[in-house]
């Protein structure tokens, strides 16, 4: 579906020609409304004429479009915007893009070189967006564009006074998108490299030929419409490619003892440290910068002094043999009660719900086959571990506001009940690993790994097998944590932002939770029966409200699963595998009849027929046939008829290998082509039966469906 602009008005500055000129037709040919101001001057900002913006005007109105010129300075702010509120009503959108340059050698630079150069680029952008600011917090709504510099970000030579003004701009967007936020006002900073009146001094022509304007504008468009949530970013762009930026920084050295003076000799001893950027930090907030500053600090008043390497001893209390005590240590014993309830409000803090009329098994106490989901594992270990468990263990002396869940493996031995009131020291039930990072600690002697850890597993490199695609909700954090844990990082917003986080987050082993039911419900049919374990490795946070989509690859008995945040592609499970129990064979005479399906019937004989003559059938169609049943337009039953392997075998619901060839019909029309009352070629070209795969097998049913009195 194509962007439009209709009903929204843009103010596009230094729009003249260039980079603005291309922005301001873009905007106009899409339904905008397009103040196009252009104060008519040089590259140098002097003189004025109102040619440049009258010449725009005219060509947005030739092609149909709206548009009226505005002939002041980006420094007179308040006239732009008046401009579009008097012609137009609103304003929208605020382009940013009118500039001036006065290049000279920081030593030649004049305070009118300087003076010129910021009243023109960051007091201008200022003076117009304030101006517009009011009108967009109103109406809930607002688009504004800053235009940085390459030279602001990076620096040029000859060009102090662009470049500071250049970057000063990107610091103004920053705050913006911080301060906007709340009315859905937007700002972004794009860093282009065109050919301009400013470039064309500077670059060779067949540069510029290739540097094209029309190359930048559609970037500038898609961060201006309102279904673009993007706001405080960076951006470079030219000829086509699009790169975002983001501030790195080195995980740092802290080099001050208490009761000792900093040194410049400890910052030169540790000079190689603070400057290496293996596993650099990507901080996005100011709260995130000062977080790191405010743990050093921490450090430094409650140990004594700190190691010059950090990761050395956020809590080592080194027995005579150089290793902490807590290394080894056994966690006392606990005891864990639960009954329905707690399993019920589980299934439903990883996103179960009653609109699936397959998940009512695990929220009905009183269904059939109530069950309790195989990952509710990990909450009676959660306990034990959380619950004063590690606080205990001698020499761990944790500040659990640094403490990261890395790893979770859990295998259980049987399918967990749906309540314990007494626990059986013979009988295990599940077994929990937790690996967890702790920010700063480190230095606890003795073997970096251990034997007993299980290893995450890489997927196959080939496209997943099968994709699930689940929404979270945003009080999903808030759900969960009634399951026990109760980290106000979940649910307390100014608790999050101490943390480093733009809002609270979602509790990893939620993600664990959603990822290992999607690989239930797609390959065991939702048979909790079927599931042994489950290993991941934890890598990004998820916000509630976003999407979760669980990738899965099939090898044997064990799926392979990665788990990304749909909207950003991050993601936030990997390694991860789960393993299942192998499945029974089907058996046509145990299949339900009925069921409200014409259509069960007749899966019925084809599975004894294939009990008579599977082999026979295997040599000479050699394929799998997957079919989805429909009624009233709603899935309603599957099955898949395997003639590739073995003797040939039927199997119903969910199928764990990959078809050849998958046909979707509803029951009614289904009935018909079995029963030769409807032409398959017919039903396809209808839209009746709708065919994926390699349709040319479908020729090989014949095999199968002939005789239509006995089906």
């Amino acid at each position: 579906m194509s962007l439009t602009f209709e009903g929204k008005v843009v103010l596009v500055t230094g729009a003249g020609g260039g980079l603005g000129r291309e922005y301001a037709l873009a905007f106009g040919e899409r339904g905008a409304s397009v103040v196009v101001n252009d104060l008519g001057g040089d590259i140098k900002g002097g003189g004025k004429s109102s040619a440049a913006a009258d010449k725009v005007v005219e060509e947005i109105r030739a092609k149909g479009g709206k548009a009226v010129a505005n002939y002041d300075s980006v420094e007179d702010g308040e006239k732009l915007i008046q401009t579009a509120l008097d012609t137009f009503g609103r304003i929208d959108i605020v382009v940013n893009n009118a500039g001036i340059l006065r290049d000279r050698s920081f030593a030649r630079t004049s305070d009118l070189d300087w003076d010129l150069i910021h009243r023109v680029h960051l007091r201008g952008s200022f003076m117009v967006t304030r101006a517009a600011w009011n009108h967009m917090k109103n109406q809930k709504f607002g688009r504004i564009i800053m235009t940085s510099s390459a030279a602001g970000i990076y620096g040029n030579f000859g060009q102090a006074n662009y470049s500071a003004a250049k970057l000063g701009m990107l610091g103004l967007a920053n705050t913006l998108a911080i301060e906007g936020q709340k009315y859905n006002i937007h700002c972004n900073t794009i860093a282009p490299t065109a050919g301009s009146r400013l470039t064309q001094t500077v670059m060779p022509p067949d540069l510029l030929e290739s540097l094209k304007a029309e190359y930048v504008a559609p970037l500038v468009l898609w961060l201006c419409h309102e279904q673009c949530q993007e706001s405080g970013g960076l951006f470079e762009v030219g000829a086509g490619w699009i790169g975002k930026l983001r501030w790195e920084r080195s995980r740092g050295r802290t080099v001050r003892y208490k009761n000792q003076s900093m040194t410049p000799e400890a910052v030169r001893d540790q000079w190689d440290n603070i400057c290496d950027f293996t596993d650099a930090t990507k901080p996005a907030s100011v709260q995130e910068s000062l977080h790191t500053l405010v743990d050093a600090l921490s450090k430094v008043d409650s140990e004594g002094g700190v190691a010059a390497n950090p990761t050395a001893s956020a809590a080592t209390a080194s027995s005579a043999s150089g290793i902490n005590p807590a290394v080894g240590q056994k966690l006392p014993e606990t005891t864990f009660s639960f009954s329905h309830t707690q399993c019920i409000l589980y299934a439903l803090g990883v996103g179960m719900s009653t609109k699936d009329p397959d998940h009512l098994r695990f929220l009905y106490e009183g269904h059939e086959d109530f069950s309790c989901l195989p990952t509710f594992g990990v909450i009676p270990s959660q306990a034990a571990m959380m619950d004063g468990g590690l606080a205990s263990a001698p020499g761990l002396n944790i500040d659990f506001t640094q403490v990261l869940h890395g790893e979770q493996y859990l295998e259980l031995y049987k399918p967990l009940p749906t309540s314990v009131n007494t626990y059986s020291g013979e009988e295990l039930v599940c077994y929990n690993q937790w690996s967890v990072f702790v920010v700063g600690a480190g230095g606890f002697g003795g073997k970096r790994t251990s034997e007993k850890a299980k290893t995450i597993v890489p997927p196959p490199k080939r496209a997943p097998d099968a994709v699930v695609i689940d929404s979270t909700t945003r009080d999903q954090a808030a759900l969960y944590r009634l399951s026990g844990d109760w980290n106000p990082l979940h649910i307390d917003p100014s608790f999050a932002a101490m943390g480093g986080f733009k809002a609270p987050i979602l509790h990893g082993l939620c993600s664990f939770g959603f990822a290992a039911r999607h690989v239930l419900k797609q390959y065991a049919n939702n048979d909790p029966t079927r599931f042994k374990a489950i290993k991941v490795r934890f890598v990004k946070p998820v916000l509630p409200g976003q999407s979760l989509q669980t990738e899965m690859w099939k090898e044997g008995n064990r799926i392979h699963i990665q788990c990304k945040v749909k909207e950003t592609d991050a993601v936030v499970l990997s390694g991860a595998y789960v393993d299942l129990h192998g499945a029974p064979e089907a058996s046509p005479e145990k299949l339900p009849q009925g069921g409200g399906l014409q259509s069960e019937l007749v899966f019925a004989e084809i599975g004894r027929r294939i009990k008579d003559v599977g082999s026979e059938l295997v040599k000479k169609v050699n394929a799998v046939f997957n079919w989805e049943i429909t009624k009233d337009g709603k899935n309603a039953a599957e099955w898949t008829i395997d003639l590739k392997s073995g003797a040939g075998a039927l199997h119903k619901g969910p199928y764990s290998g990959k078809a050849d060839v998958t046909f979707t019909v509803s029951d009614e029309d289904f009935m018909e082509v079995v029963q030769g009352k409807l032409n398959p070629q017919k039903a396809f070209f209808a839209g009746k039966l709708k065919v994926r795969g390699n349709i040319m097998l479908s020729q090989k049913l014949e095999v199968i469906l002939k005789d239509h009195a006995k089906l």
